[in-house]
């Protein structure tokens, strides 16, 4: 862990260095520009009254004026682009440090009716969606909390070389990651795509030609008045004519501009995400085939989105106040560029989705890789046909290592464990650490253990059930339904299934009976699974059922203080720790 910290804070140092310099560039660029805006007012004051002179001064200072200004636009992005990498690398060595404050914890997609998410923490403050996110789009955050928490089993070998592959390519995946830091504008795609499919075009090819023709108009008029054919107010005519044709579209063409230039930053952003996604050579089968779905075209995605991205840049030249009234009235720019918009809303408007898609997906494995990435000791899991699993030191990967205790695991086809155990023995966080490992295989990702054996399996769970107010209904009949909807899920499917502590809201001898009966049906149906239990009458069913194996965590009482080694071992826990913490905390 100690050598990712290493490399982050050389890639911060080094990107310091760069921003220090360009920082000193961009005061430099700002006095230039301003030496031409006061150079250019200083020359039409001093000439002013002769026109000639006057409207060459003008016209050289804003096209001067302009070219700085894109030039000054450059090193802003470079500036933007040197912090949001600084800050991507300080955040991952706070990630290593336990402060995952900078990452987005998915609360929002806690869902306690979900088959496992809600009893293994899978969303929400310092979940396993918490360790691993590091999207900066709502789409792609949604992307990888349906991955995370979809129970798919198909494909795993393909998904461990993508996330192997992005793993490796740490410079690719930081490119990537600032590339969406750097969209700083919350429209979603969706309302893009919205947009985009209900828009309805108002500029007619014949009035784009006229916008084409207008400036060879304009310089016609120019020569004939340098020429002394035209007087000078034939200049201002041909300047109200421009104006007045724009202004006929005047309240379209301003709504128009409003709402693109709300979403220009994303696709100049997703344009830069497509040439990282284009331009690189990808061997593993998923990359390589989400990269084909941008290729589809005579021109890469990523020119044709920054075409539209140039559009709405020229368009939004109308909001420079100078710029507006001169390049309309005398080029008919907002006609010609607004009719260049709706072209390419006409043209491509049907491809973007599937662009954004393939995007949404890079980055949502662009967490996975990282995960593998900064979890180099982890190991990816080998498939196998009939062990459900059979791992060698394996352990929760949200326990710090140094305090870390891993276990030894073996669970063939059909076996159901029953773990017993004192209290705080590490029984639940057991359960956990299976099944997040199991979750952890499913998606493609290493696990924390040495070597990890398994068969592909979904999961499900009853951990955490509790009563409801809202709907009237008690713990125990809460608990009831997610038995009962655990029983019809696997009558149609395979699941993995995890139950802690089950039917705790009735009596202790109505409780072993109906949990003896629940864990035989499941038996019967050939499920496998664990239940953790505190009731020792259970253990009983391994007797009467092969299937069934006895597992405990016990607890020791030491020189008058309670000891735990939570190891995982062979057997029925005799140790129990009740009365002692009751006399030991002076409760009783």
């Amino acid at each position: 862990m100690q050598e990712k910290h290493t490399i982050y804070s050389d890639i911060i140092s080094s990107n310091s260095v760069l921003l220090k310099a360009l920082k000193k560039k961009l005061f430099i660029s700002s006095m230039v520009r301003l030496s031409i805006f006061i150079g250019t007012g200083l020359v039409v004051y001093l000439f002013f009254g002769n026109t000639p002179i006057v409207i060459v001064s003008l016209l050289v200072g804003i096209v001067l004026f302009l070219f700085l200004v894109s030039k000054h636009s450059d090193l802003v992005r470079k500036k933007k682009y040197l912090e949001a990498i600084i800050d991507v690398n300080q955040n991952e060595i706070d990630g290593l440090n336990g402060n995952l404050s900078s990452f987005n914890n998915g609360e929002n997609y806690k869902n306690p009716l979900h088959h496992f998410s809600h009893d293994i923490d899978l969303f929400g403050e310092n979940s396993f969606f918490h360790h691993i996110n590091r999207t900066n789009r709502n789409e792609s955050q949604s992307l990888l909390a349906s991955m995370l928490s979809s129970n798919l089993i198909d494909n795993i070998i393909q998904k461990q070389e993508s996330i192997k592959e992005l793993a490796s390519l740490v410079e690719w995946r930081q490119n990537y990651s600032v590339s969406t830091k750097l969209i700083e504008t919350e429209v979603s795609s969706k309302a893009i795509f919205s947009w985009l499919n209900d828009y309805k075009s108002f500029i007619s090819k014949p009035m784009y030609f006229l916008g084409l023709a207008f400036p060879f108009l304009t310089l016609i008029v120019f020569g004939l008045y340098f020429l002394n054919i035209v007087p000078e107010s034939f200049i201002l005519y041909a300047l109200l004519v421009g104006i007045g044709v724009t202004s006929l579209f005047l309240k379209k063409i301003t709504k128009l501009s409003n709402n693109v230039s709300e979403f220009k930053e994303v696709m100049s952003q997703y344009s830069s995400l497509l040439v990282e996604i284009e331009n690189s050579n990808f061997t593993s089968e998923l990359l390589t085939l989400n990269q084909n779905k941008i290729k589809s075209e005579s021109k890469k995605a990523s020119v044709i989105l920054k075409e539209l991205s140039k559009h709405i840049d020229a368009l939004d030249q109308r909001n420079n106040m100078i710029f507006g009234v001169v390049g309309n009235g005398y080029l008919l720019w907002d006609i010609k560029q607004v009719y260049r918009i709706e072209k390419w809303i006409e043209d491509y408007k049907s491809k973007v989705k599937n662009w954004f898609d393939v995007i949404e997906f890079f980055d949502a494995y662009n967490s996975l890789g990282n995960f593998a990435y900064n979890h180099v000791g982890f190991t990816y899991p080998t498939l196998a046909d009939h062990t459900i699993i059979k791992a060698e030191q394996l352990g929760h990967f949200m326990i710090d290592k140094s305090v870390r205790i891993a276990n030894d695991v073996l669970v063939d086809e059909n076996n159901f464990i029953i773990i017993t155990g004192a209290n705080m023995a590490g029984k639940s966080t057991f359960l956990r650490t299976i099944a997040l490992n199991i979750v952890s295989a499913n998606i493609g990702l290493p696990v924390c253990a040495k070597s990890f054996i398994y068969s592909p399996i979904k999961l499900i769970s009853s951990m955490r059930t509790s009563d409801s107010l809202l709907d009237d209904e008690s713990y125990f009949f809460s608990e009831l339904k997610r038995l009962k909807f655990i029983v019809d899920e696997i009558k149609t499917d395979k699941y993995f299934i995890i139950l802690d502590e089950i039917l705790k809201g009735t009596n202790s001898k109505d409780k072993e009976e109906g949990s003896k009966k629940f864990v035989q049906k499941l038996v019967a149906s050939k499920s496998t699974g664990i239940i953790a239990t505190h009731d020792l009458g259970l253990c009983t069913i391994e007797e009467q059922l092969p299937q069934v194996k006895n597992k405990y965590f016990d607890a020791e009482i030491l020189n008058d203080e309670l000891f735990f080694d939570y190891k995982y071992k062979e057997g029925i826990c005799q140790n129990m720790n009740a009365s002692f913490l009751l006399k030991k905390m002076e409760i009783v």
